[in-house]
């Protein structure tokens, strides 16, 4: 298959390849440990993995822990993005605002949301609280920053023609700004989404006593690579799952902006 820069691919295409990397990927790992090249102590091979997940599905109540990992990042997530669109709007539409909120914010969105966990515990306990809040710090500064930029970089003439057309200031915000950066504020939202679910797994990590965090931190006691792998593996496709799921939203609320892809 010849490749050109910037040339896309059918969609056939891309189902193949991306499930090719998949299949590699595993026979690599299959043959690595059923091979005996890696002891089982470190990596636990494909089949045994397998086996476990249905042990803490079937048995071991794993179920309850990943709906709860998933409440707790679409809990967070959602309050984040709730208070971010306004003030991101705000702060991309007047620059007086930019100018009061975007030192403090670009300050923030660097500092990492672990580090607030100690802080978080003594102020919130082990409790839910603490975990969406964890949630929220390291998803709620970065969508801010981003969407601020999305609404700045709205196309002048798009603006003076408003203007010229007697649009109001309010007007603007609804008629021009918003609906031009939204394709764009939805992407922001999806990758923020993905950075979200690192938050949660770190914050029950620490003083969780449920949630697929937890569930690792338990394997990781009992030498259990299979069950922690199961783990990374269950994060990484709900995460693939919650991605797919944007996109189409994204293409069917905006399909103006997929064309130009």
């Amino acid at each position: 298959m010849a490749m050109k820069p910037l040339t896309p691919v059918s969609p056939g295409a891309r189902v193949t390849l991306g499930v090719s990397f998949f299949v590699l990927f595993v026979a690599a790992w299959a043959v690595a440990t059923l091979g005996g090249y890696v002891q089982k102590t470190f990596l636990a091979d494909p089949i045994t993995m397998v086996r476990s997940g249905w042990t803490l599905l079937t048995e071991m109540g794993f179920a309850r822990d990943i709906g709860m990992t998933v409440w707790r990042v679409v809990g967070g997530f959602i309050i984040a993005a709730a208070l971010a669109l306004p003030l991101g709007v705000l702060m991309g539409a007047y620059k007086p605002i930019e100018a009061f909120f975007e030192p403090f914010v670009s300050f923030a969105r660097y500092l990492p949301a672990s580090a607030f966990i100690p802080l978080l515990i003594l102020w919130a306990g082990i409790g839910e609280a603490q975990k969406l809040a964890v949630i929220f710090i390291g998803s709620f500064f970065q969508l801010v920053l981003m969407i601020a930029v999305t609404v700045g970089n709205t196309r002048r003439d798009l603006v003076e023609a408003a203007y010229t057309l007697g649009v109001s200031d309010r007007g603007l915000i609804g008629r021009v700004l918003l609906p031009g950066a939204a394709p764009e504020i939805a992407e922001t939202l999806r990758m923020v989404l993905g950075w979200a679910w690192t938050y949660v797994i770190v914050a029950e990590l620490i003083g969780a006593s449920s949630g697929i965090g937890h569930m690792i931190t338990d394997s990781q006691a009992l030498l259990a690579t299979d069950q922690i792998i199961f783990g990374i593996i269950v994060i990484g496709l709900i995460g693939l799952l919650s991605d797919l799921l944007f996109k189409a939203l994204n293409r069917r609320l905006f399909p103006w902006a997929a064309l130009g892809r």
